[in-house]
């Protein structure tokens, strides 16, 4: 059911906000909370709120200026909580509605800013909503909240069009009636227990509406919107013609991701999020087919940012990544926005495994390098926890421990989602590095007791170390964060070489050492470099951040 706070049904917390700055968010380093495995504070092996409100002034002293956290709310936990039943209600697992205000008190007395998931695609088939809609059966008013349709063939035996989920199987799910027999189909373009919402419907749009309101209220700086490019669907939902649809996923413009009416309705939610002081922003989790598109999300009055997610998916390859940041940049330019740069989130393989030779290693090298030059890049930049720690995917969990829908389904994603959703080492002892008391909800490696917190703070060779530095920089030094472009310099191949203003990065992408003429005074290198009479001899896989 919808909590509510005892005091009050508005907190706008304009009293505790973090000092206003202009367009904070051009230039914020945001960190993700995946609160299922960030602390655990009532040591029941789950993280939850109080846990992460305990932890703030270790993202404070690490450097970031805001906090993404994926879905709290009331859920069946069918898909770690992105099927959500009530969308102003804590779910028990984390804890209540005034820990929820607790934290966001908490984190802008640190400074810090607060943005939360928000599921607007599809809801649980837990909702009210839906759960109405079924017992009603057709002609209900509340089916048309979502997209129920009857079927094809003689008994209406076949799903409505040939949409495949992302998740793999079907995306239509057969409701069942009162007498037992099958009657119309419900779309869900994830889990079945995960309906798409019906865009169209006025109510869908005048909740939402709603919802925003009641986070701001409650002093949020901000949305993560998921599946942002998938809440309107093609007039008439026509068939795509092809099997293995999750392939075409990025590749092109299918018929119920990226159509141009999802547009308007950010422009509702812009002027929404314009009313409020202190700078409230939205963020698209939207799949397009190009960094363009991509750029439609941002246009000036619709959201803020969106992730960048050609850039997270090119291989460490110099002329790759030069390739996708100058398209980065060059796509948000004529819309005014700033370009944003990740590398890892709940949803794909860790970059320190990811960008290994092999796609299975755990290369901390590498993910160093690759952490420095993306907080050099012109933009805002994401930090997924655990990963200014050095942490690898965990690639050997036994299947019996796994919790990812996507692993139970056939034929859709990997299912491979939890090996980077295991919760983070925080100490070197203990049944769980620091976590909680009570163990962790999936199980971590023996070797991450190096990896913690604990073991690298104060450490000035660490991943964590090198973080800190990083970002103490970024904010010190006037030429990195915001900014639209990059002056390349001419670089060997598999160097790349840019600048700007007062600044120069180097950063050398091959498996062998480069010597190359000293830019500047030396600021920070993800490996040791030498710097000798005849220039700085750069090690392989190797980013080093400059003065000039």
């Amino acid at each position: 059911m919808t909590q509510y706070l005892a005091d009050s049904t508005r907190h706008p917390h304009t009293s505790d906000r973090p000092v206003a700055t202009t367009d904070w968010w051009r230039d914020a380093v945001i960190y993700q909370v995946y609160p299922r495995s960030f602390a655990d504070g009532n040591g029941d092996g789950m993280g939850d709120i109080p846990g992460i409100r305990e932890r703030l002034p270790y993202l404070r002293d690490l450097g970031v200026d805001a906090v993404w956290l994926s879905p709290f709310y009331a859920s069946p936990q069918a898909d770690a909580g992105y099927d959500v039943a009530d969308y102003r209600a804590i779910d028990p697992m984390f804890g209540t509605l005034h820990d929820a205000d607790g934290l966001i008190r908490d984190a802008h007395r640190l400074g810090l800013r607060i943005i939360v998931d928000l599921v607007p695609n599809h809801s649980s088939d837990q909702h009210e909503w839906f759960k109405q809609a079924l017992r009603e059966g057709p002609g209900s008013p509340l089916r048309a909240r979502y997209h129920f349709r009857p079927g094809k063939g003689e008994d209406g035996e076949l799903p409505p069009n040939d949409w495949e989920s992302v998740f793999g199987g079907p995306a239509w799910t057969r409701a069942t009636g009162r007498d037992g027999k099958g009657e119309e189909w419900y779309l869900h373009l994830f889990a079945p227990e995960q309906p798409d919402f019906n865009w169209e419907h006025p109510a869908v749009q005048d909740e939402f509406r709603s919802i925003l309101r009641f986070w701001l209220d409650m002093g949020v700086d901000g949305f993560r919107i998921d599946v942002a490019h998938g809440l309107v669907k093609a007039d008439g939902l026509p068939d795509i013609g092809a099997h293995e649809q999750l392939k075409l996923l990025g590749n092109d413009v299918l018929p119920f991701f990226d159509q141009d009416g999802v547009h308007e309705i950010y422009r509702s939610w812009r002027r929404i999020l314009d009313e409020y002081d202190g700078e409230r922003i939205a963020v698209a989790e939207a799949w397009t087919p190009t960094v363009e598109r991509t750029a439609n999300y941002v246009r000036p009055d619709e959201l803020h940012q969106a992730f960048n997610f050609q850039y997270l998916g090119t291989k460490w390859d110099a002329a790759e990544l030069r390739e996708v940041i100058d398209r980065s940049l060059d796509a948000m330019r004529p819309v005014a926005a700033p370009t944003t740069w990740v590398l890892s989130n709940h949803d794909v393989v860790r970059h320190a495994t990811r960008l290994s030779s092999d796609g299975k290693s755990h290369d901390l090298r590498r993910a160093r390098a690759a952490s420095l030059l993306m907080l050099a890049l012109p933009g805002s930049a994401y930090v997924y926890q655990g990963e200014e720690l050095g942490l690898p995917e965990v690639t050997d969990l036994p299947d019996e421990a796994r919790q990812d829908p996507a692993f139970f389904r056939a034929a859709g994603q990997d299912g491979f989602r939890d090996g980077c959703r295991v919760p983070i080492p925080w100490t070197a002892e203990g049944a769980s590095y620091g976590f909680g008391s009570g163990g962790s909800w999936l199980p971590q490696p023996e070797g991450w007791a190096r990896l913690s917190v604990a073991a690298q703070t104060g450490d000035p060779a660490s991943t964590l170390e090198l973080y800190r530095s990083a970002l103490r920089l970024r904010r010190e030094r006037d030429g990195l964060g915001a900014g639209e472009s990059v002056r390349w310099q001419d670089a060997p191949r598999g160097v790349l070489s840019f600048r700007r203003p007062g600044f120069a990065c180097t950063v050398n992408t091959t498996a062998a050492p480069v010597t190359l003429p000293v830019p500047g005074e030396l600021l920070l290198a993800s490996s040791p470099v030498e710097v000798t009479a005849d220039g700085v001899v750069v090690p392989a896989d190797t980013t080093v951040w400059w003065a000039v």
